[in-house]
């Protein structure tokens, strides 16, 4: 089978679909896979590189599009990328399947198949193949990066002969997997963290990094949906989550707000008032801009100052840490394709319970994914 690796084209994206050494694992097994040139640059990995390990650098990106029988990328394809795929190939990456569906429209029109990276199951067969997991790890480290850089105090305590400096207070909205990783590098910074979320079964994984569960009285079992994300609220139950926010929030130094309901908009969980209600110096870091964001005074790729607080909108935060990100998301396609892959081939069944809910597209037909 030959796999072709694009150069990514959308703004800020420096993350590469394969890495060389899940390239020679392919090759290894029997596959082709034909790289655009300059695929790898963004994250650091260079065209030798992946000739290095087997890869072939294309031609050119048409080469790539209309000779290969699986194209992998992070972003969308083009219109004019689609057009040059041929008919019963597979494309397989990052969709956006909210808002996909004049989208797969146009791939199935082409004949293409299209798997979507957001809607690998939350199961234990599929946990490898988790890209939205693997990506917001990074994200998550990276926030508190951000964070702790445009905060006015130093997160970690520390004695000098200058006295002795407290440690800063990091506040983490949204325990999920970037909410996890942003609790541990808090820590790993010094800071006192605590955290929300309205799941009560994540009370313990809180904890158990360091860090206190800040809790609501709305928090109970009908707060979490299908595959363990958190789900919409009752207007009641979300005045109560602010109220427990709100109250928090005033002697917090950095604080992190990652949560996100699947295929909807962010909750709003910062308001004004509470910004207000913040110590000038203090930082938000919404890493939910990009579904509505969780702050009533962000926006999606800016940097907002209000009531003497810095408000971080940041977009695409795992390609800001592009070598590990691109590693991890190589992994979790690597892993898929081992999964579909049988005598060469891929086999695709719209009934597999994988790849059944990634599907958007397949043999002309447009389909609703999970």
């Amino acid at each position: 089978m030959r796999i072709g690796v694009l150069r990514e084209t959308a703004p800020q994206e420096q993350r590469v679909s394969l890495v060389p050494q899940t390239v020679k694992r392919l090759v290894a097994a029997g596959h082709e896979v034909l790289v655009e040139a300059g695929a790898g640059a963004g994250a650091s990995f260079p065209d030798s590189t992946y000739a290095g390990a087997g890869g072939r650098i294309a031609g050119g990106r048409a080469e790539v599009l209309s000779g290969s029988d699986v194209v992998l990328t992070l972003q969308r394809l083009a219109q004019d990328d689609l057009a040059r795929m041929a008919s019963g190939a597979a494309w397989i990456g990052f969709a956006q399947p909210a808002s996909a569906q004049e989208y797969a429209a146009l791939v199935a029109a082409r004949g293409v198949t299209l798997l979507a990276m957001e809607l690998v199951p939350r199961t234990t067969k599929a946990q490898s193949m988790d890209a939205l997991s693997s990506q917001a790890t990074v994200a998550g480290y990276q926030a508190v990066l951000l964070g702790a850089s445009h905060c006015a105090r130093l997160l970690p305590m520390l004695t000098t002969a200058a006295g002795t400096i407290p440690p800063g207070k990091a506040f983490i909205i949204g325990a999920g997997v970037a909410g996890l990783q942003a609790i541990a590098t808090a820590r790993r910074l010094g800071a006192v963290v605590s955290a929300f979320d309205v799941r009560p079964v994540v009370k313990e994984q809180v904890q158990s990094l360091g860090a206190t569960f800040v809790e609501a009285e709305v928090v109970s079992t009908s707060a979490e949906g299908a595959g363990g994300y958190a789900k919409e609220l009752a207007a009641e139950q979300q005045q109560k989550v602010l109220e427990a926010i709100g109250k928090h929030l005033p002697d917090m130094d950095v604080v992190i707000a990652t949560a996100q309901i699947p295929g909807k908009p962010a909750p709003r969980l910062i308001t004004s008032l509470m910004v207000a209600s913040m110590k000038p110096g203090s930082v938000i870091v919404d890493l939910a801009v990009e579904t509505g964001g969780n702050c009533e005074l962000s926006r999606a790729g800016e940097t907002v100052e209000a009531h003497g607080i810095t408000l971080l909108g940041p977009l695409n935060v795992a390609s800001q840490i592009p070598q590990h990100a691109s590693v991890m998301y190589s992994r979790n396609l690597e892993s898929l394709l081992m999964y579909l892959v049988k005598d060469g081939q891929l086999v695709l069944s719209l009934e597999d319970p994988i790849t059944g809910p990634m599907c958007l597209a397949h043999a002309g037909t447009v389909r609703t994914g999970r």
